[in-house]
């Protein structure tokens, strides 16, 4: 975990790119010190809560995932009949879960630096909880991503690539048909790959989607505002920071003021966590 200094920034945009999600209004937002998780939370670290607690996620209660349909083989995709009316690319695949991303014939043995995935936000609050942590706040979140910067798009600055160099794991070329890979990689990355931001964090955007504790509204008031924890109630919760199936022209939101939502016992294939606490948790 690293230190995140108190402060005070500006939380959203008057710019919003993507109105309906409510990235507006730009707005002061205090936040007092906490620590932050570096890295998302890896395949290694969420393999090390289910052997040492036996904790099973709710993908594999259900029995299924959602998964995008570029990742899967052919004779999985035969066994599906229905997709996502709004997204045909998102697939449910019976067996996709955290040990197996793509279904049953795919494993995670050569991922296990890459961050989980098909983790629910109640699996996210499971491991936090475990580890002595807890999930951060969307303002937490969106005040680490910025990385000490102010009013940037994007957690090093407003240029996407900044001298021709990647600095997230996002979708390169024609969505949802062809991924070039540029950055080198078609789906998720090692946690650790990248430059990290100002606070030393890696993969803060792209890569995979992070939930957060708050529930999620999309009207904000422009008041002044201390350590805020969001509405007291919803239906969704709140998720930042983009994932390697971003793409400017149909999921503009790797930017740090960008959000979107799931419900809580949602899971896919680009969707993780990482945790923050309030002191350093105990070494387990």
């Amino acid at each position: 975990m690293v230190a995140i200094p108190g402060g005070v920034f500006t939380m959203g945009t008057d710019e919003p790119e993507i109105h309906q999600d409510g990235e507006w209004p730009a707005r002061r937002v205090h936040i007092k010190g906490f620590y932050m998780d570096q890295y998302e939370v890896s395949n290694e670290d969420f393999e090390g809560f289910v052997n040492s607690t036996g904790y099973v996620t709710e993908a594999e209660k259900f029995g299924d995932s959602f998964v995008f349909e570029g990742m899967l083989s052919e004779e999985v995709k035969a066994d599906i009949h229905q997709a996502v009316a709004a997204a045909p690319w998102w697939l449910p695949v019976k067996g996709a879960n955290w040990k197996h991303p793509e279904g049953p014939d795919s494993n995670i043995s050569n991922r296990m630096a890459h961050p989980v995935l098909h983790v629910s936000w109640n699996d996210a609050v499971a491991f936090c909880t475990w580890a002595g942590k807890r999930l951060p706040t969307e303002a937490e979140w969106e005040y680490s991503c910025r990385g000490g910067l102010e009013n940037r798009l994007f957690p090093w600055g407003n240029k996407l690539q900044p001298k021709g160099q990647h600095y997230a794991n996002i979708w390169q070329g024609l969505f949802p048909t062809n991924n070039t890979g540029e950055d080198g990689y078609k789906g998720t990355a090692p946690v650790t790959a990248f430059p990290p931001n100002g606070y030393g964090l890696y993969n803060i955007v792209g890569n995979a989607w992070e939930w957060t504790s708050d529930w999620w509204a999309v009207h904000h008031s422009t008041d002044d505002v201390h350590n805020p924890k969001g509405p007291s109630s919803g239906t969704d919760r709140v998720k930042k920071g983009g994932s390697y199936m971003c793409h400017k022209s149909y999921c503009y939101r790797y930017r740090c003021a960008a959000r979107s939502q799931n419900t809580p016992d949602s899971s896919a294939s680009n969707l993780g966590f990482r945790c923050a606490a309030d002191t350093l948790p105990g070494l387990r």
